[in-house]
């Protein structure tokens, strides 16, 4: 199980997951013809013109019409296919929800989803375009895989993981080259959670995006005499059981991390594992029942609460209840 070596590098990654996901797909593909690929007429900004280009016959470009694209997907997996199905994360789940639930997951096809520009990374797109809530919409279909990679190393080394299941998925993707968390030779699997870096005070548990900041949210407690656990829950369904509540005993706290909506999210679905297994103080950093907005990363993470300050902040609460009980 891959741990990471726990260090902030300060670096952006070399690669985007985008264009990761899209040349590994490719490379799959080469010796996988039941993979397949549709676009709801992103491809620029999701970077699949590579897999049409290597396998014109098993692209389709659905147009604007997501509920379409799902069905289409749907019927595909009938046929013994596994189609990939890529859309922004708010047209790829709540504007298909239905026949998500019903033509995939009821059935218990094998279609995996990609939502990509999740939470504050949709920017410039704005309110419309800013999905808060794709996980927990996602989180409420049974038996539907839920999974956020933190950067293109995760992405690469959860998709031959994400193919071999036998099942629906979600892929909520940040497109773009995210801060570098792993290196070469990590090892990923569906439903595990890694462990960063170790700590006694208390553990922050993050996905995505707010990995890095969590690592670096954990230097800061660091300088103030507070040693945090650094835990990347990469997976929000199924959780690691055994990895969330040995962290949550071992440090007596958690704080969860998420770019997205706390009703609903990692930390309501980390709160329900804990309440019944290991109750302990926790703190929830994320979207505080918010609509979306226009502006940059930095700016709507100010705004919605969500950066590294915070969860230092956070972290700290979440100690001093510990200590008073």
């Amino acid at each position: 199980m891959a741990q990471g070596n726990g260090e902030v590098s300060g670096m952006t990654d070399e690669r985007e997951i985008r264009q990761t996901l899209a040349a590994a797909l490719v490379e799959a593909a080469k010796s996988d013809d039941r993979i397949v690929v549709l676009d709801a007429d992103l491809m620029s900004c999701h970077a699949t013109k590579c897999f049409k280009e290597a396998f014109p016959d098993r692209f389709i470009n659905v147009g604007i019409a997501e509920q379409n694209m799902i069905g289409i997907a749907a019927g595909l997996a009938t046929m013994g296919k596994i189609p990939f199905a890529y859309s922004f994360a708010p047209f790829a789940t709540r504007r298909c929800y239905d026949q998500i639930f019903i033509s995939v997951a009821y059935t218990g096809l094998n279609v995996k989803i990609v939502g990509s520009e999740p939470g504050v990374a949709a920017e410039a797109n704005g309110g419309t375009h800013m999905p808060f809530e794709d996980m927990a919409l996602m989180r409420a279909v049974p038996d539907m895989v839920c999974v956020e990679p933190t950067d293109a190393t995760q992405m690469e080394g959860l998709l031959p993981a994400i193919i071999a299941h036998d099942g629906p998925v979600y892929i909520r993707m940040f497109r773009k080259k995210a801060e570098k968390v792993y290196g070469a030779g990590d090892k990923f699997e569906l439903g595990k959670a890694y462990r960063l870096k170790e700590g006694a005070d208390v553990t922050l548990m993050a996905s995505g995006i707010m990995v890095a900041r969590a690592l670096a949210a954990a230097e800061i407690l660091a300088e103030q005499g507070i040693d945090a656990c650094v835990v990347n829950v990469c997976t929000w369904k199924p959780l690691d059981r055994d990895e969330i509540v040995a962290c949550a005993s071992q440090t007596g706290a958690v704080v969860t991390c998420e770019n997205h909506n706390i009703y609903g999210g990692l930390g309501s679905a980390i709160a329900e594992l804990l309440v019944r297994e290991c109750p302990v103080p926790m703190e929830l950093v994320g979207i505080n029942d918010k609509f979306g907005q226009v502006g940059k990363n930095a700016y709507l993470s100010e705004v919605y609460g969500i950066t590294t300050n915070d969860i230092a902040e956070a972290a700290k609460r979440a100690v001093a209840r510990k200590r008073k009980a």
